[in-house]
């Protein structure tokens, strides 16, 4: 029997703007791929994000090209990861069709993902919540509005032009520990470092690629002289060098979107252990059917950020839910 494999674009509607140093988002098209085999069936969900030049379009490109390539006649993991390679899709779409037949694998086996992937299931799941780019002025009102008192850690989002003041005022009237997102922001690995000195006053947990990927050598300047952890996000991707990485970075955020697949992630965040590095496990904008994928693989991971599901408007699935910073799949 053959494998039928089908495609939707979803359009999610934010609850807010959703500000980065890159650009700014009302919207967001993901993917969501089904895949049924008899009568079982196994969907994933694909984010693109156009930092990796992934666009809609592209996904239902690569998808076709997936299909053309034999994607029906499919007969286990090992042939799906071989006509992957072959069509060379983006992450964002290979996620979600690696993760659409692994679900319907374990449909037809009766198993759940833990133990399909030879994974610890997470005790618990506690997420940090990210404030967008926003004028100083509008931050308590929003902090107050969203109850963002009940997280354990805040994630900032900040650009190189205001993020001081945007620290500052938040630590006016809380003291969660913050993790700075500067998403690419800086050019200038000594404004960097006097940046993160400018922090001293504030609890900080972490920072998040303050400098382009593109800028390794930066990196090697910043680690050492980082009063902070370090993490890398958009300098780690499908084929992160490890050697090179260690060498700029205390950690990754390791995002299933950018790993093209469970077993990529897994390796990834195996790798980095390996290595002595910090391990965060983070997300893009998704719905509960990407984010319950990502709480998987959380056992033993120090920092979780999965808060994209938070603010899709009417969100489709139901498949986590947050209470207290703390996440839980459905039915437990």
């Amino acid at each position: 029997m053959m494998l039928t494999w089908t495609i939707d674009q979803k359009r999610l509607d934010l609850s807010y703007a959703w500000k980065i140093s890159r650009n700014t988002s009302n919207f967001k098209i993901n993917s969501i791929v089904t895949v049924t085999h008899g009568k079982w069936k196994g969907m994933g969900e694909g984010a693109p994000n156009i930092r990796y030049d992934e666009t809609p379009e592209r996904m239902m490109l690569d998808f076709e090209r997936f299909i053309r390539a034999g994607a029906a006649h499919i007969h286990d993991l090992h042939e799906l990861e071989n006509v992957l390679n072959k069509v060379n899709v983006c992450n964002a779409l290979r996620f979600a069709i690696e993760s659409a037949y692994i679900h319907c694998l374990c449909h037809a086996d009766q198993t759940d993902i833990y133990t399909f992937l030879g994974i610890q299931k997470p005790v618990s799941v506690v997420t940090s919540y990210s404030l967008p780019i926003m004028e100083v002025g509008e931050i308590k009102t929003f902090y107050e509005a969203h109850g963002l008192n009940r997280f354990t850690r805040l994630k900032v989002k900040v650009n190189a032009e205001n993020a001081f003041e945007l620290i500052r005022e938040i630590h006016s009237f809380t003291q969660q520990p913050l993790i700075v997102d500067g998403n690419e922001a800086w050019k200038d690995p000594d404004d960097v470092v006097k940046f993160m000195e400018s922090l001293q006053p504030f609890s900080i947990a972490l920072i998040e690629q303050p400098l382009p990927a593109a800028m390794p050598d930066a990196y090697k300047i910043v680690k050492p002289r980082s009063p902070y952890l370090l993490f890398a996000d958009e300098s780690i991707c499908a084929d992160a060098d490890f050697d090179v990485l260690k060498q700029g970075f205390h950690g990754i955020n390791m995002k299933l979107m950018k790993a093209g697949g469970y077993l990529n992630g897994i390796r990834l965040l195996n790798e980095a252990v390996k290595h002595h590095m910090h391990t965060m496990v983070g997300c893009m904008v998704e719905t509960t059917l990407g984010i319950s994928s990502a709480f998987h693989l959380c056992a033993g991971v120090e920092f979780v950020d999965l808060d994209g599901f938070m603010i899709v408007q009417d969100e489709p699935y139901g498949l986590i839910r947050e209470s207290q910073g703390q996440l839980h799949l459905h039915g437990e």
